[in-house]
């Protein structure tokens, strides 16, 4: 209708983990919000477990997402999902927006293991992932990104992973894939020719002590040890199972 303004979804997921002080972890804050459904699964030990669960397609064109985490010192929380993430091209023109936000205290852990972000066809998205970690926190944090579904060409995909521990910088990478982005994007500095590539972060307070010595892990895959106590495994591969299966295994060679 001429003179209506559309604009896109706008959605925030909150999780709060503290210490409930008799060994385990509660979640006094667990908010979800229209497409970003929140639901608390059975946990393991002292660790709570929380599914993010896609209530809604998306994120479409012009839609604004939003995951803030928070991880108080004594306490373990993993998160995961139920499904991958689809970026698909929505009615509303201009690109949209994934933020996640997590900050781990002191003394705290989290496992952040969602499912992978597949970038459609016609799709435009910016992912944010900013980490604030206290100096003896501890962090699994996995990111998996596919490049169009199956025999498809993908969307416009940029994306920004910060990570700090006890305020000094230890990773601030940035990726763009698909129409629009910087020549060069899917050569063999890049990607290669591949359609899957994925990030796993690991930070330890012993890495600090005991640096972890780079390393070649396979084809497509390697390992890095970032200043402080942090490793980083980049990987490309052809497609999501095997992309799944070359971080897996960095993670169980860690430990």
């Amino acid at each position: 209708m001429d003179g209506v303004i559309v604009s896109g979804v706008r959605a925030t997921a909150r999780i709060v983990a503290r210490e409930d002080g008799r060994g385990a972890t509660a979640l006094p804050v667990l908010e979800g919000d229209g497409p970003l459904a929140l639901r608390r699964t059975r946990g393991s030990g002292a660790e709570a477990r929380v599914m993010l669960v896609g209530a809604m397609s998306g994120p479409l064109g012009g839609d604004a997402f939003a995951v803030e985490t928070e991880v108080d010192s004594g306490a373990r929380l993993r998160v995961g999902s139920a499904a991958a993430t689809i970026a698909l091209p929505g009615q509303v023109k201009g690109e949209a927006h994934y933020d996640v936000r997590l900050r781990v205290a002191d003394h705290a852990e989290l496992t952040w293991l969602p499912e992978q972000l597949i970038s459609a066809k016609g799709s435009d998205l910016y992912v944010t992932t900013r980490v604030e970690l206290g100096a003896a926190a501890r962090l699994v944090l996995r990111e998996e990104q596919v490049l169009g579904r199956v025999g498809e060409e993908p969307g416009r995909l940029a994306s920004r992973l910060t990570v700090r521990v006890a305020g000094r910088v230890v990773l601030d990478q940035e990726l763009a894939c698909g129409p629009g982005a910087p020549s060069g994007w899917d050569g063999p500095a890049v990607l290669g020719g591949h359609r899957a590539v994925g990030q796993l972060v690991v930070v330890r307070p012993e890495f600090g002590v005991a640096p972890v010595a780079a390393r070649v892990l396979g084809d497509g895959a390697a390992l890095v040890p970032l200043a402080g106590p942090a490793v980083l495994v980049s990987a490309v591969a052809a497609d999501a199972l095997r992309l799944r299966r070359v971080l897996d295994e960095a993670l169980a060679e860690l430990g």
